[in-house]
């Protein structure tokens, strides 16, 4: 057996384990599986931000809330002084090194009249750890502070030019793009702390009624979204 196939049979071997795991599994893997995510981690592609001009109306969406079964729109969950759009799944690596980050600052910032949305828009017939049902599973243990919505069709995702897991979008108060970046310089396995730095800066700016540095934001980075 050449390298070539070697690495390949590890590679379909590291991705087949990724995704059977549970987020639970995620969370609490032992070391051994903990060191199998993170050779995986570093093997897989990393997909950034997708850099676009800023300034854009918020795209308009209708989707289901997979713990209410309400259909949500933009307008339902936008708020007085802006709004945070994030995508993000059941099962990357990336989101749930992340996960309790994202419910610290909706439960912090959602006080200061600001709006949170959690999307999923994953591929749910080839990574059916992202189901709506399991996605509800998710969002009640974890006491979301958000609505998690299901994007079917992927149209959402497409509208906002979502590229990767977790993948964030700040809107001000009149819904005009300020903001596409990182949450903060974490990363799995990189040692830095989850703060939410850079989104908790944009929006203090945003509280204060001043501009965002728009030349100088650092994209997010993770997995991409699993197209159809």
């Amino acid at each position: 057996m050449n390298m070539e196939t070697q690495k390949s049979g590890l590679d379909d071997e590291l991705t087949t384990n990724v995704k059977q795991l549970s987020f639970r599994d995620l969370k609490f893997i032992g070391k051994q599986r903990e060191n199998t995510i993170q050779l995986y981690l570093c093997t897989m592609a990393r997909t950034l931000t997708k850099q676009i001009p800023l300034g854009y109306e918020a795209p308009s969406f209708t989707l289901p809330n997979v713990v209410t079964n309400a259909l949500t729109e933009f307008g339902d969950i936008k708020g007085e002084k802006g709004t945070v759009v994030m995508f993000i799944c059941n099962h990357c690596p990336f989101v749930v090194h992340v996960m309790d980050g994202l419910i610290e600052l909706g439960n912090a910032y959602k006080e200061k009249g600001f709006g949170f949305v959690a999307i999923s828009s994953n591929d749910v017939a080839n990574y059916p750890q992202d189901r709506p049902e399991l996605m509800k599973e998710l969002a009640l243990s974890k006491g979301f502070p958000f609505a998690y919505l299901y994007d079917e069709s992927q149209d959402v995702a497409k509208a906002y030019d979502a590229e990767c897991t977790p993948d964030f979008s700040i809107f001000d108060a009149n819904d005009l793009c300020v903001y596409r970046g990182q949450l903060d310089d974490s990363r799995p396995g990189n040692g830095i702390p989850v703060t939410g730095d850079s989104i908790r800066t944009a929006l203090d700016t945003l509280e204060r009624g001043e501009v965002l540095d728009q030349e100088n934001q650092k994209p997010s980075i993770g997995c991409n979204i699993k197209w159809k």
